[in-house]
């Protein structure tokens, strides 16, 4: 597949995955199963896309990977925690909020700010 296509895909991924996380910190609890099924699958199809793209930009078997990859993997694996998280413990939301921005600030400078291939 090309890198358009894993891009926007990613792209569309990371925005269905804020939205239905931040959805989940306001959800009765009665939707925590259909908010649950559609972050799951909208982290997947992030993690998918993102070594679609790593494969595409970066290269398989060129040694180390550099640290916004290995930036951007800590803040999928917490933005992905994050919409169970609110379900179970209502009375930190606002801190979950907090985390969740600034989560996917950091996963944003890593792209724009440290990859020396980005279009920043």
């Amino acid at each position: 597949m090309s890198i358009p296509f894993y891009h926007a895909l990613h792209v569309f991924s990371l925005l269905v995955l804020t939205g239905f996380t931040f959805y989940a910190f306001a959800a009765p609890a009665e939707s925590r199963k259909k908010v649950l099924i559609v972050t799951g699958i909208a982290s997947t199809l992030m993690f998918i896309s993102g070594f679609g793209l790593i494969t595409k930009v970066v290269g398989v078997g060129q040694g180390a990977w550099p640290v916004w990859i290995w930036i951007k993997l800590v803040c999928w694996l917490g933005l992905s925690a994050l919409a169970g998280l609110g379900f179970r413990k209502r009375q930190k939301v606002p801190v979950f909020m907090a985390v969740a921005l600034l989560l996917i600030f950091v996963a944003l400078y890593a792209v724009y700010g440290l990859n020396p291939r980005s279009v920043g």
